[in-house]
Order: structure tokens, then sequence, then C-alpha cells
């Protein structure tokens, strides 16, 4: 009798990937992972107590080695919300010839333009950044030219009390720093350099525009007005409390399409806005990841010569000899968007972690390199770098304009 052999199909093995971080974003993604054949988790570093980690997902997979993460991975997320601490992660991520997928803003525009040509390096889809660098992506590819990229934010208070934060972080369920980042308005301000350096757009003023809104339509337009009239695309935000759309881009298109778009609903033109309203955090991660691993292909970061920064301004006065341990989400201070010419001495607010202040500063006032006892890192040398980058460049271009 005759046997017929069936070939087993093979199922791949699932890609790995080695988060950094324990808080809401990695223990959303891992909770996704659970659900996952395509990706496993394979490990997570943290720099907290393991036994403090038991109600975390995956507590069987934590570990405090570097090393340890990078030989399981074949693909990193760093989430961990700590400029100073990604960038040696990511330094050695790269040795390892390992791709890296962030959602960490403030890493990026404290010292993300250093690695970019160091290895594979982008934020991921899922937070305002990440979302917007998509939504321009779209726009473009149906032949859109965006002229204003729009983030929306439902409130904001400059200074908020220590009792409100703690509240809203309990019910929350996230960080007091977090909360406290996205209420000040340094959280966005941080998203919008972020899109501006790596969308090439620039700012209206120093801080943003941040419009009080009634009408999403209405100050669309108004911004769409204002970047024709200085003649670059531009990166704001309106303050809306409760408007649906999370973000949106006002783009120009050819005057051919003008009917089509009409009859579409976007209007008459010649400005037309496009809007979401999701932003879903550690659910949309694993787009950019298999981006990343299907055509190696950034979708968003900091770009090499970046002209924006986050500058810390002081809440309060601050007398010499106060140390802080960080000042993104701070009752101390908040962060505002600041073009790095005009102030080419400031300290990139992720830079200030575990620092001593060696003169007064007071209320109102933007923290200089002079005015701080800073410890070197990895982060300061990667921003040093990209300083002395920009001023090569400019060099030779004035060689250039001379010639």
């Amino acid at each position: 009798m005759k046997t017929t052999t069936l070939a087993l199909s093979t199922v791949p093995d699932p890609t790995r990937i080695g988060i950094v971080g324990t808080g809401y974003i990695s223990t959303g993604l891992n909770n996704l992972l659970l659900q996952s054949t395509e990706f496993t988790a394979t490990k997570i570093l943290t720099r907290r107590p393991l036994n403090s980690c038991a109600d975390f997902p995956r507590h069987d997979i934590l570990t405090h080695s570097i090393q340890e993460l990078i030989d399981h991975a074949d693909v990193i997320v760093e989430c961990s919300g700590d400029p100073i601490h990604a960038a040696i992660i990511i330094d050695q991520a790269f040795q390892a010839n390992i791709p890296v997928v962030t959602m960490n803003t403030e890493f990026h525009i404290t010292c993300g333009s250093y690695f970019m040509d160091k290895g594979i390096l982008t934020e991921a889809e899922g937070d305002q950044p990440g979302c917007l660098a998509a939504l321009a992506e779209k726009a473009q590819e149906m032949g859109f030219i965006p002229i204003v990229y729009g983030n929306v934010k439902g409130f904001q208070d400059l200074d908020p009390s220590p009792k409100n934060m703690n509240f809203w972080a309990k019910k929350q369920g996230i960080s007091l720093s977090m909360v406290t980042a996205a209420t000040d308005g340094t959280k966005v301000q941080a998203e919008q350099i972020l899109v501006a350096n790596g969308l090439k757009a620039g700012i209206v003023q120093e801080g943003l525009l941040g419009l009080p809104s009634t009408s999403l339509e209405e100050d669309a337009l108004y911004l769409a007005e204002i970047a024709i009239e200085q003649k670059q695309a531009i990166s704001d935000f309106i303050i809306h409390p409760t408007e649906k759309q999370r973000i949106f881009i006002v783009a120009t298109h050819d005057d051919s399409q003008q009917a089509a778009l009409d009859y579409l609903k976007l209007g008459s033109g010649p400005y037309y806005t496009l809007s979401q309203n999701q932003v879903l955090c550690h659910l949309e991660i694993l787009k950019t990841v298999k981006r990343i691993l299907h055509t190696r292909q950034p979708l968003l970061n900091n770009s090499l010569q970046p002209t924006l920064s986050l500058a810390a301004i002081a809440k309060k006065d601050i007398s010499a000899g106060t140390s802080i341990p960080h000042a993104i989400g701070s009752f101390e201070f908040r962060g505002i968007a600041i073009r790095v010419n005009d102030h080419p001495q400031h300290v990139p607010m992720g830079l200030l972690q575990d620092v001593t202040f060696i003169k007064n500063i007071q209320k109102g006032e933007l923290i200089m390199f002079e005015h701080i006892d800073l410890q070197p890192s990895l982060a300061l040398h990667a921003w040093e770098h990209t300083l002395n980058r920009r001023a090569k460049s400019s060099a030779c271009v004035k060689s250039r304009h001379i010639l």
C-alpha cells in the first residue's frame, strides 16, 4: 500500500521585541503582545526593583540588564520617557545593529538627532507626533501640500497645583510627572517641536500660539493664513475643551482638484483641513514596528540639524543650591518651544535631571547652562555634537555665499 507523506507547513517564529520601560505605554503594549502570534515580548528593561513589579503583565521577562535586553531582541521599543536613560539604551542597541522604535518625544528633541546616522530610529504612531507624521504622509500621497501641523488639547494650566495633579494622576492611572507635563503645556510643546523638526516646519512664536478655540475649522484656516504669510509650514496647537479631533493638518492642493475637493466636503479651498480623532498610544506602535521591519524607513525623527528645542522656564523663583531630580513634569519648571539660534546657551529641558542650581533663578526665566552644575552624560554629549554640526553647517553655507 502506497503511503503519502504530507509536508508540515512551517510557521515563522514571532519577531522578538525588547521593551524599555514599565510604565503606562509598556504595560499596554505588553498586554497587546500577549494576543499576538506575529510578535512576542522577550525582555523588558526596568530600573524598578523587580519585586515592586508584581502587577506587571510580564513579570517573568523583566530584567535590569541592557545586554540581556539586546541579546533577546530583533527590534527594541523604547518608551521609558527618560531622554538620558534612552540615549544609553539606544546607543548600545545600535552597536548591536538593532532598530529602535520609540514612543519618547522627549528623547528625540533632547538628543535624538545625534543617533540618526548611527542606526534605524523612528518615533512611533500612537502619540500626536507619530500620528501627525502618518497623516502628513497619507496627505502627500494624495497630492496635498501640508502647511499647518496641528495638535488639539482640551485643557491647559501653566502652573497646576500638586493637589490637583495628584488627583488626576490617581484617577487616570498615569504618573504624576506625566499628568503634570500634559497639563502645564510641556508635553504639547515637545510634541510640536518634534513635528516641526522632523517635517521641516517652523513656529510662529516662542512658546507657540496655543489658540483658545471654539471652532477647529476657523482656527485651522487662521493658522493657514499665518503659514502663507510667513512662507513656511508651521507647527502649533489649539485648546478646545470639547473638540473630538486630536490632530489636524491644513493643506493646499492643485487648483485642478478644487471642484472635486468641494464635492468631497472639504470646502472650496484654497486651504483644506484633514483631521483625525483617534490617537491610540500603545495600540498603534506595532504599525511602526512593521514599517521598520518591512521598509527600514523611519516615520518621524528630529532631523540631523534641528532648528527648535524645548527650553525650561521657571514657574517660581529658584535659589542657588537647589537640586532637582527632573524638570519635565515638575512643579518648578515647564517647557516651551524655542528657536535654537535665539537661545544657543539654553539647556534642553530633557537634560535637567539630578542638577544643582549655582545661580538664583527668577520666575519666568529660561534656564541656561551657566545656571546649573550638570554632570556629563551621553545625552549631553549628543546635544553638544548636534550644536557643533549645526554650527559647521552654518559656516559652510556662509562660506558658499562669500564665494
